[in-house]
């Protein structure tokens, strides 16, 4: 059984194909070629969270190969009424040829995962968000090339989408330097996971330290989902912590800016950053649908 918990559930060859694979989907997808490579399947999707790219993505890529994605909220099934995780897994994965689950404890999607007897993917938790690192790493080929030695810089919250930078590092190749104020470090352990398979993961105390140099600037907002009553103490500690001009002026002249999204202009970006010419913020989430179709068909076929 495979499942994508995080992006070091796949190999360099694996993250590889996947990268090709999207590529070839999102021409299929451009000129209109019919790919329903996964005619008959349904994905299961059960969502704790807010969503926009995610969902979809999944739905709507499910629907052009074919298959079909049934959505599940926690307040409008048992899964809100206290069912036990495992006894949802086993049921639901019964039912349906893939599950992914977006949540907050990632304790709970792994619980899922070992009693669920089809592919589970991780739509994102409170601790890492691999699908958004395929489009970001498909992002960045398709505009310069081969990601393998690029350094990348997070600047802002330790949090799961550094987590996933941190733990792709060894999938992809590219060099990775993180500034992060005192208090919103990233796990320690996972870096010194990364960097134990290989990877070049660096923590930096200034953002300008990160950005000198770099090829790649992404952030994040300051408060995330469930965050949100820790808006103003976030904003005074990440008050140094945003992605300007001068910023930006550090990184190579080729470098291109990443969001994730949803945007907070004026708090981690500035407007002039993301609306910029250095900005590849919807390609990005373009790509989330045809990344995501590839991760699909990878665990389906």
């Amino acid at each position: 059984m495979n499942h994508f918990l995080q992006l070091s559930d796949i190999d360099r060859d694996q993250g590889q194909w996947l990268l090709v694979r999207a590529a070839e989907l999102k021409r299929l997808q451009r000129r209109n070629e019919p790919h329903r490579t996964l005619e008959g399947k349904v994905l299961g999707m059960i969502f704790d969270k807010a969503s926009t790219r995610t969902r979809v993505a999944f739905e709507t890529g499910m629907f052009q190969l074919g298959g079909h994605a049934i959505f599940l909220h926690a307040s409008t099934s048992q899964l809100g009424r206290g069912e036990p995780v495992e006894d949802s897994a086993r049921v639901l994965s019964s039912m349906v040829d893939a599950i992914c689950i977006r949540t907050f404890a990632h304790e709970t999607l792994r619980r899922f995962a070992d009693y669920s007897s089809v592919p589970v993917i991780n739509a994102l938790t409170d601790y890492i968000h691999p699908c958004q690192i395929l489009a970001d790493v498909m992002t960045f080929e398709q505009h310069r090339g081969n990601i393998s030695g690029r350094r990348v810089a997070w600047i802002g919250d330790g949090n799961n989408m550094a987590h996933a930078w941190i733990d792709g590092a060894p999938i992809f190749g590219y060099r990775l330097r993180l500034a992060c104020p005192p208090g919103y470090l990233p796990d320690a352990a996972l870096i010194d996971r990364a960097c134990a398979r290989g990877a070049e993961v660096e923590l930096v105390e200034h953002p300008a330290e990160a950005a000198e140099g770099a090829d790649l600037v992404t952030t994040d907002v300051w408060a995330s989902m469930g965050q949100e009553e820790e808006r103003q103490q976030r904003a005074a500690a990440f008050a140094g912590y945003r992605v300007d001009g001068p910023l930006m002026a550090r990184a190579r002249p080729t470098a291109l800016f990443m969001h994730c999204l949803p945007a907070h202009r004026g708090e981690e970006v500035a407007a002039e950053v993301i609306d910029g010419p250095q900005s590849v913020v919807w390609d990005e989430a373009e790509n989330r649908l045809h990344s995501q179709k590839a991760l699909l068909e990878m665990l389906l076929l």
